[in-house]
């Protein structure tokens, strides 16, 4: 088995900066962890908030937490912090490789999106409160084990948003479950639907998103394993640089 990550993000249009923070680390007994948090508001202000959860979550996670606690410990940091007066939305997928599993923890009003077959999804929707803002906030977990053709599907709400301005809508699900199924032959499938997500929220947002939007997916393919060697691509667009 191979584990296959893929995100894409943008900011909110005409915003200098996104208010969404994905984070990733290894786990001390093996796998990886991926964070996402999206920020309240957006533009600097929101970068700072998420920014604080991200990397108390990912400090912890570092350290051997489980991912439960984790979820809790950077919602009583927040909570404390900003005196609970501001709040973000959290998610961390880990690919547990101790447990041979995939553990999901959820403390967003976006869906988490399992797919297992061209017509096997499921959508993780149970409503959860953000962190930050209720005192006894706490994650809903799911721990899944590791098969060859799972695809998860984690966004922030720019997603949800897309094409309200517009008077359209994004059918996220049925989106990604055509998707699976054009790629879930392909030696590479989380690339081509993280960005196949993003791509058709910026059409219907007639390329100027009305939020931020971050997609991160995890796939666990069956391609063939040469050798032990890992591989990491990061694409960052950089602003043409001002001149005097």
């Amino acid at each position: 088995m191979q584990i296959q990550v893929a995100v894409a993000k943008v900011s909110k249009y005409a915003s200098s900066e996104s208010g969404d923070t994905l984070e990733m680390i290894e786990r001390p007994h093996g796998g990886l962890s991926l964070v996402l948090v999206d920020g309240q508001r957006s533009g600097r202000s929101a970068k700072a908030i998420s920014t604080l959860v991200a990397h108390k979550a990912i400090s912890l996670l570092a350290e051997g937490i489980r991912d439960g606690a984790v979820a809790r410990a950077a919602h009583d940091y927040l909570y404390t912090q900003r005196k609970g007066k501001v709040s973000a939305t959290l998610n961390i997928v880990s690919v547990d490789m101790e447990t041979k599993t995939l553990v999901i923890s959820r403390n967003s009003h976006c869906p988490v999106i399992v797919q297992t077959g061209p017509e096997e999804q499921v959508l993780l929707d149970t409503p959860t409160e953000p962190v930050g803002v209720y005192r006894y906030t706490k994650p809903e977990i799911h721990e899944l084990p590791l098969q060859v053709g799972m695809v998860i599907v984690v966004y922030t709400d720019g997603i949800l948003s897309a094409g309200e301005r517009t008077g359209k809508t994004l059918n996220a699900p049925a989106l990604i479950s055509d998707l699976y199924g054009q790629y879930a032959d392909c030696e590479d499938i989380a690339r081509p639907i993280a960005d196949g997500l993003l791509n058709e929220a910026l059409r219907l947002d007639e390329g100027r998103p009305a939020d931020d939007i971050s997609v991160l997916v995890v796939a666990v393919a069956g391609a063939e394993i040469k050798g032990e060697v890992r591989y990491l691509q990061v694409y960052l667009p950089i602003p043409p640089l001002w001149r005097p």
